[in-house]
């Protein structure tokens, strides 16, 4: 136990990058060795993937071609990661070698738990200013006060990009090169590689059909110049891109996919176009299925390899609460039928998935009201429905933006038709409890409308990104958020209930488990602090016999802990003994497997041997019958042949003398 508190009193990411570095990851020179050729095989291979998709983020590197296993399972174990958070990758990181080999924090030295920072090797940066043992550049905080912002001491520019943000829980508007984009808001926003694509949205009124990036890396914005514009793939020539707001920009496969949107003429069915980031080339893909009905304001949600729409508003700005299905893979479109109660018709609302199962919708607005009740769709059985949401519930709002980080759903933004939402909320979605993470006042962009919200990772640590947005003016300015841990959010969560209407999310939810070991300890930690108090303050040992009661109590409570704990560690062993078991009969039908298809394989051959006899009998079948068939024509012929040769002898044999002579023919026949 007190390893583990040990290591779990070091905060992320600092603790991360202590255990990759007794792992041997990092390039470390004060690792001893390598201590990772001690775990399985398996377990280094996730050890793998778990630091890549950390520090790098999800794997985008195409599959090794080349002929070693080791590369290959290298690569398969950080591509299954997909798109997981980089702060889940790391606690899992942790929470794997410690499964591995609990006294692993003893053994570091303390002077390797520093974060290894990439730096540019091209560009030489002079000395850094230093404070409080990290680097910071020069950044600008938004203020608490009628939105002003104020400069931090800092000045000199080490870090570049994501890497100037040295606060949590803070919103940060950082220093940007380049020429700015036009303001604007209800825009799309993506995050490919390391880059901030905007696309599209609404300045005064206009709709915009420019494509402008931001390098997250150098903080710099540019203009993506495109090449052609192609009708559909099908279709390559050239005709304009329609100017569009209000609709849905999504990454997908190299590529940025924009889904719906308003524009001035608008089509009958939702349109997709595809923006292929190598050739620089938009093009309107080609659907199948019934398209749903052109719109703006709806939400787009990517689960696995399909699109999840909901909602928005139509040409003739009727709401809308139908659900349509897009199957990327074969591009067909499935108009969706959902039971229980919808959501009521809305636009300009938030959605996100939850375990690759939930859809969850929150806020938006009618042409009257706003909303704040929040829906779940469960996509295995489409089933809506509206559980009990806890904690601070954020106020009706609409245009708001959010995203998630593991299993934190953060929003920003919005409004409710009178003023803009200053807070910026995080909804833990596998309790449903909600929390405010910051608040800005004045008029500021984040208290604005149709503004863009996406995260980024630098560093092993996931940072919004906010964009544009419009609150009595248009906004074109970039501010950033780096939030703390999952631990620091939920620290109002543990110790409410979760109701009954949450309980699938939180079956499903991934780092449950972790929250309540932390619980577990921080409990522990509380009943430590008792026992000091009582036996260091005179003034708490007003009777002996109360103290006395006191430690019998907490002598019991921990013997109850440890009778649950040895309760545990008995069902552990007793997996671990059923999990070998399984393994040992899964390797016996395995070997049965094989061998009832080799047995399979030789009876296809034999069948297959088998096909050919047949076929040569039918071929030998068919000849006899023509030779049948022959045989009885010549018989035919040959009885047609007898009987003409027969008349004619007939005839012959009597005659004139015959008749002179007195004996017919038919006489001389008998008489023959």
């Amino acid at each position: 136990m007190s390893l583990a508190r040990a290591s779990s009193s070091l905060a992320y990411p600092e603790r991360f990058h202590a255990a990759a570095s007794y792992a041997g990851f990092g390039g470390s020179p004060n690792s001893s060795g390598n201590p990772i050729s001690k775990f399985s095989n398996e377990s280094a291979l996730l050890l793998y993937g778990l630091y890549q998709q950390a520090t790098t983020g999800p794997c985008n590197a195409p599959k090794p071609r080349s002929w070693s296993p080791v590369e290959q399972n290298k690569w398969t174990s950080w591509h299954g990661l997909g798109n997981m958070a980089s702060t889940e990758a790391m606690r899992l990181f942790v929470k794997i070698l410690e499964e591995e080999d609990p006294a692993w924090y003893s053994r570091v030295p303390e002077f390797v738990i520093e974060p290894v920072v990439d730096v540019e090797m091209n560009n030489p940066k002079p000395e850094p200013h230093m404070a409080n043992g990290n680097h910071y550049p020069e950044t600008k905080t938004i203020s608490s006060e009628n939105g002003s912002q104020m400069e931090t001491q800092d000045k000199d520019v080490v870090l570049e990009g994501l890497g100037s943000v040295g606060v949590y829980d803070q919103w940060v508007s950082p220093s940007i090169s380049g020429q700015r984009p036009k303001a604007r808001y209800e825009h799309g926003a993506a995050i490919v590689e390391d880059k901030m694509y905007i696309f599209g949205g609404n300045h005064n009124g206009r709709y915009l059909n420019d494509l402008q990036v931001l390098d997250l890396r150098s903080l710099a914005w540019s203009k993506v110049e495109i090449k052609l514009v192609t009708e559909s793939l099908d279709s390559p020539s050239p005709v304009p891109l329609v100017p569009c707001a209000g609709h849905s920009l999504i990454p997908w496969e190299n590529k940025l996919l924009s889904i719906a949107g308003h524009t001035k003429d608008p089509s009958e069915s939702v349109s997709v176009k595809t923006f292929d980031l190598q050739t620089s080339t938009w093009s309107t893909l080609k659907t199948y299925g019934k398209a749903p009905v052109s719109r703006g304001g709806q939400s787009v949600t990517l689960v696995g390899t399909s699109l999840v729409m909901f909602g928005g508003e139509d040409a003739k700005r009727a709401l809308l609460n139908d659900l349509h299905i897009l199957d990327l893979e074969t591009m067909t479109w499935d108009d969706i039928d959902a039971v229980g109660v919808p959501p009521s018709p809305r636009s300009d609302h938030a959605a996100a998935v939850h375990a690759e199962r939930y859809l969850l919708i929150f806020g938006g607005g009618s042409h009257a009201a706003c909303f704040n009740d929040l829906h779940v769709l469960d996509l295995q059985t489409m089933e809506w429905s509206r559980p009990t949401q806890q904690g601070e519930i954020p106020s009706p709002r609409a245009g708001h933006a959010g995203v998630t980080v593991g299993e934190n759903w953060f929003i920003a933004g919005g409004g409710d038709n009178k003023s803009g939402v200053s807070e910026t909320v995080v909804l833990n979605m596998a309790t449903l409890v909600w929390s405010v993470v910051t608040t800005v006042q004045g008029r500021v962009p984040l208290a604005s409308e149709g503004l863009s919200l996406v995260v980024s990772s630098y560093n092993g640590e996931d940072i919004l990104v906010s964009f544009g947005g419009y609150n009595g003016r248009y906004s074109n300015e970039v501010n950033v958020l780096k939030p703390s841990h999952h631990s620091t959010l939920q620290s109002n969560m543990i110790d409410r209930p979760v109701p009954d209407s949450v309980a699938a999310l939180h079956n499903v939810a991934s780092a449950t488990r972790d929250v309540e070991s932390e619980f577990e300890l921080g409990q522990e930690g509380k009943i430590r602090e008792i026992v000091m108090d009582n036996d260091s303050d005179p003034m708490n040992m007003k009777s002996e016999k109360t103290g006395e009661g006191i430690v019998v109590s907490l002598k019991a409570e921990k013997e109850e802990l440890e009778a649950a704990l040895a309760r545990e560690q008995l069902q552990s062993l007793q997996l671990k003994q059923d999990l070998v078991e399984y393994d040992i009969r899964n390797s016996d039908l395995t070997k049965e497997l094989q061998s009832v298809r080799s047995q399979l394989a030789s009876e296809q051959s034999r069948c297959f041997k088998l096909e050919v006899d047949v076929a040569e009998l039918r071929q030998k079948l068919q000849t006899m019958e023509t030779l049948q068939k022959e045989l009885e024509l010549l018989q035919r012929q040959k009885a047609a042949s007898e009987q003409a040769a027969l008349n004619a002898k007939q005839k012959s044999s009597g005659g004139v003398w015959g008749w002179l002579a007195g004996s017919p023919p038919n006489q001389k026949e008998d008489d023959a």
